[in-house]
């Protein structure tokens, strides 16, 4: 009977996906809150199974996995901007100093106010400071475009969204350096130079040979069987996806990196042509259903006590993350940039966490010994939160900027914009 059942909220959740973005379009509401809210109603159904992911870790693990590589696949190919130190500017600042300014302020209030061990205090910081490329597409770019039609904010929370969630890995192994062989000159030096430099390295290294060797195939190989862009098929998109994440891990570097970098370098390849839209769409596709079902059993992991060791010193570190740190240094870290002001408290506000946060935490405690029920109680409640919130106010915020970028640049150029000139305009 209970296969049966799996299958049908699988089926339904997969059809609900579908339909629902339509619903909720231009709504105060989002994709992933009506899945949390299903999946909290499921758990409090009797006779189901438990759903606990400290009882499963390799399953969470890899399933989150899974949905992490093909949303960072979806993130770079849906960015037109060209790479570049100028163009980037906000997402290297967002990485540079919001990321690891997240990490150590999450991690010394989960020390300071919840009492965690110096290695579950880091761990936390690692698990929570990446954005996420899954639940944000309301703040995030759309889909692959001709013109270069990017805004500043969905710019920034993209490229932040695709680069953060591998860049979070060396402070995850940091963690597990520390539980394992404490704070140790030997042990900070082996991890410096090999999790944070050369897995780093070696992930976009990774991501441009596979990304342009793959890109320049598709495009513009000499043999016909081989020029895929002239047949398009959008699951070759995850073939771009596996190859550089698989080689890239079996090369001892970080995939995640490789993924975005791959996916950054197949568009590079033929940068307007039309395959890329059609490769998007069905990653989007493929990430909305999986997305469903992982928000379905968190949702459902909810209801069944993952929140369970929450103490109210705990409750507030997740609060905290979501309503002042990442603002505040998502604010700060744009300073100075090329966003206007208003932009800047956007691009704060809408650090979603997600997926990312459930895998590096899964990933970490299958590696090392770490008080896994207060952990989870806290990512747990730092996901819902974000969902929640953010899930309630991306749509009428980003409506709202929109509706004023296009005033700004009519009074600006006169006339009605096209999409290049409305994208120049910083509020």
């Amino acid at each position: 009977m209970l296969p049966f059942v799996i299958f049908a909220v699988a089926g339904a959740s997969a059809l609900l996906a579908a339909m629902l973005p339509r619903v909720v379009h231009d709504r105060a509401f989002s994709l992933p809150m009506a899945f949390l809210g299903a999946g909290v109603l499921l758990g409090l159904v009797p006779g189901l199974p438990e759903v606990d992911p400290m009882a499963h870790p390799k399953v969470t693990e890899h399933l989150t996995e899974v949905v992490v590589i093909i949303s960072l696949m979806g993130a770079g190919l849906a960015i037109d901007r060209v790479v570049g130190w100028r163009r980037w500017a906000s997402t290297w600042r967002l990485l540079a100093i919001a990321m690891p300014l997240t990490i150590v302020l999450v991690a010394w209030t989960g020390s300071a106010l919840a009492g965690l061990p110096l290695a579950a205090a880091v761990l936390l910081g690692a698990a929570l400071a990446p954005t996420d490329p899954v639940l944000a597409s309301d703040v995030q770019v759309a889909e692959p475009s001709e013109e270069v039609g990017e805004d500043e904010v969905r710019f920034a929370l993209t490229s932040e969204a695709g680069l953060n969630d591998g860049a979070a890995f060396p402070a995850v192994h940091l963690a597990i350096t520390v539980a394992s062989a404490g704070l140790s000159s030997g042990a900070l030096l082996g991890w410096a130079l090999e999790d944070l430099l050369l897995r780093t390295a070696v992930g976009v290294v990774g991501g441009l040979v596979i990304g342009g060797v793959l890109g320049r195939l598709f495009f513009h190989s000499a043999r016909d069987y081989l020029r895929l862009s002239e047949d398009v098929e959008g699951f070759t998109a995850l073939a771009v996806t596996f190859l550089a994440y698989g080689l890239t891990q079996l090369a001892h570097g970080y995939g995640f990196v490789a993924v975005f970098v791959a996916a950054c370098a197949f568009r590079a390849a033929e940068r307007g042509h039309g395959a890329h839209q059609v490769t998007h769409g069905f990653v989007e596709q493929v990430e909305r259903m999986l997305t469903a079902w992982v928000l379905l059993l968190l949702g459902a992991a909810l209801a069944d006590g993952l929140l369970s060791a929450l103490t109210w010193e705990l409750a507030l570190v997740a609060v905290l993350l979501v309503v002042v740190v990442r603002p505040l240094v998502g604010w700060l870290s744009m300073l100075g940039g090329p966003a206007g002001p208003r932009e800047r408290l956007v691009i704060g506000v809408f650090g979603v966490r997600g997926i990312g946060s459930l895998y590096y935490l899964s990933y970490a405690t299958t590696h090392e010994v770490f008080p896994s029920a207060q952990l989870w109680a806290v990512v747990g409640l730092a996901v819902a939160l974000s969902v929640v919130l953010h899930g309630i106010t991306a749509t009428p915020v980003v409506t709202r900027l929109d509706r004023d970028r296009e005033r700004a640049a009519r009074r600006r150029f006169g006339r009605d914009p096209d999409e290049q000139e409305l994208a120049s305009v910083n509020l």
